[in-house]
């Protein structure tokens, strides 16, 4: 194992290579750290999303489950981030080619599964992804169907709630012949609101979820520093290991 041939006696080749070998073991046991911060910020945010109060009932309501598909993956990535750091931390301080060789295959893993929930969660979540066609859909049908009291009651909620008006403006309303409702004007000016509740809802589902991409997007860049790190360990610790053989013999 690591540290063979330490203490006296060693070779200045071996000394040189044990100097390196503690600075790669150290600066990987920070970035471990960092990473383990980062698992417990992710861990923490999709919590956050998932729990907020009237944020589920909405999603609910308007039939946009889909958009939790990457905060659930996300979630559980950030369960693995935090176990995998420590054992990031013990194998690096071990100097244990095996842990550091399992080590390595789980970044790798973590390193996709991470970009995996996140392009997920960005597919579901910004302008111009899968997310509007699903809002439209829904807001439409709720528009052409005033009748319903139910329906009548979700889109009053929607567009007060968020301060907009049909799915892609007030000429929702005018084209289906359906009068515009008090809740689609600025209760300050009185005119119509410009922006449909597709831009907005998507921008608000933005807001929520940006930082959490940009911190699952870093995990995934500290993973690949970790993984390429791990192996110059191991090569480190190995050819220590031949060396202070050679020199002993």
């Amino acid at each position: 194992m690591a540290g063979v041939g330490r203490g006296g006696g060693q070779g200045p080749a071996v000394g040189k290579l044990e100097s390196q070998i503690y600075c790669i073991k150290y600066t990987l046991f920070c970035f471990n750290v960092v990473l383990w911060l980062f698992g417990v910020s992710i861990f923490a945010l999709c919590l956050w999303i998932c729990l907020e109060p009237g944020f589920n009932e909405w999603m609910r309501i308007l039939e946009l489950q889909k958009y939790f598909i990457g905060i659930y993956i996300i979630l559980i990535g950030s369960l693995g981030i935090m176990v995998v750091a420590f054992i990031g931390c013990g194998s690096a301080l071990m100097e244990n080619v095996f842990l550091l060789l399992v080590f390595t295959a789980t970044q790798c893993a973590l390193f996709v599964f991470g970009l995996v929930g996140a392009c997920v969660v960005l597919d579901f979540s910004t302008y111009d992804s899968s997310i509007q066609p699903l809002i439209r859909n829904v807001i439409l049908r709720l528009v052409n169907n005033p009748q319903h009291e139910g329906s009548r009651e979700i889109l009053r909620m929607v567009q007060e709630g968020i301060g907009c008006c049909g799915a892609d403006g007030a000429m929702d309303f005018i084209s289906m012949n359906k009068p515009l409702p008090s809740e689609c004007r600025d209760s300050v000016t009185g005119n119509a609101y410009f922006h449909g509740c597709v831009d907005e809802l998507t921008w608000y589902l933005e807001g929520k979820t940006g930082w959490l991409a940009g911190i699952v997007l870093a995990s995934c860049m500290i993973c690949v520093i970790n993984a390429v790190m791990s192996l110059v360990l191991i090569q480190a610790v190995k050819k220590e290991e031949e060396e202070s053989v050679v020199y002993k013999n």
